[in-house]
C-alpha cells in the first residue's frame, strides 16, 4: 500500500515545502487548508508533478469536529495515514501589556490545541495498524522565548511537552514521535521585513543567514523515513546554530 502523508497548513510555506518534499520521495499527500485559496490549488499542482495522489481537505484545526472529519476523509479515500505533520500555526505579536485575551487563546487554540485535535483523531488509525509518524512543528521561540511573542512562545513550548509524552505513550505501538524547532526561515511572513532588518537577524545567526523551507522539510524528510526508526520524542533545531 502507498504511503500517505497528511500535512496541515500545507498550502505555503514551511508547509508547502514539506508536502512537496514528501511527494517526491512516493507519498500520497492530503493538504489540509482552512479556506480555498489559489496557493492551495498551485501546491496540489506541484505535487501531482510527482506523479501522487493529492486530496486537499478544508478544514480548522482549532475544532475538534472538523480534525474528527479530516482524518476520516484522509483514511477513507486511502485508506491509511502513515505520516501526521502538524504545520499549522498563527502569530499574533504584541507585547503582553497590550495583548488581549483573544489574541493569546487564538493562538493557542490553533497551534496547540490544533495539535491536539489533529493527533488525537489521526492517532486512532495508527494505533490499529500499529505504526506511524506523527511530526509537530514547534519553534525555537518555544524554547528561548521572545520578546513580543509570549502567546506563540506559550504555544510552541507546549507542542514540546506534548511531543514528549505522546512519544513515551505511544512508542509500545511503534507510533514515533518528534518536533522540529524552526529559527528565522525564508517565508511569506518574513518576505514582509524590511532589508535592514532582515541583515541584522542574519548578523545574529553563527550560520549568518537565515533558513529555507527546504532546510525544514528535509529534517522531516527524515523523519519520516525508516531512517529514523529509533528516534522519538525529540526536538530538532532547524536555526543555523541561534540556539547552541
Amino acid at each position: 500500500m502507498d504511503k500517505v502523508a497528511l500535512i496541515t497548513g500545507g498550502t505555503r510555506g514551511i508547509g508547502r515545502q514539506i508536502a512537496i518534499t514528501l511527494a517526491k520521495e512516493g507519498y500520497n499527500i492530503a493538504l489540509n487548508y482552512r479556506k480555498e485559496n489559489e496557493d492551495m490549488q498551485n501546491t496540489k499542482i506541484e505535487i501531482e508533478k510527482e506523479k501522487v495522489k493529492c486530496l486537499c481537505v478544508q478544514g480548522d484545526v482549532s475544532s475538534f469536529e472538523d480534525c474528527e472529519r479530516i482524518a476520516k476523509q484522509v483514511f477513507d479515500e486511502f485508506g491509511s495515514i502513515d505520516v501526521l505533520v502538524n504545520n499549522a500555526g498563527i502569530t499574533k505579536d504584541m507585547l503582553l501589556i497590550r495583548m488581549k485575551k483573544e489574541d493569546f487563546e487564538q493562538v493557542i487554540d490553533v497551534n496547540l490545541v490544533g495539535t491536539f485535535n489533529m493527533t488525537k483523531n489521526v492517532s486512532t488509525y495508527m494505533l490499529k495498524a500499529r505504526s506511524g509518524r506523527i511530526i509537530n512543528i514547534s519553534s525555537v521561540v518555544g524554547i528561548s522565548g521572545n520578546s513580543g511573542q509570549a502567546n506563540y512562545a506559550a504555544s510552541k513550548a507546549g507542542i514540546i511537552g506534548f511531543t514528549k509524552s505522546l512519544a513515551k505513550e505511544l512508542a509500545s505501538r511503534n507510533i514515533l514521535v518528534n518536533a522540529v524547532a524552526p529559527g528565522f526561515i525564508e517565508t511569506n511572513m518574513t518576505d514582509v521585513l524590511k532589508d535592514e532588518i532582515k541583515e541584522e537577524i542574519a548578523k545574529s545567526i553563527p550560520l549568518k543567514r537565515m533558513g529555507k523551507a527546504q532546510d525544514v522539510a528535509n529534517v522531516v524528510k527524515f523523519l519520516a523515513s525508516e531512517d529514523s526508526s529509533y528516534i522519538t520524542g525529540q526536538v530538532i533545531n532547524i536555526d543555523g546554530g541561534m540556539l547552541m
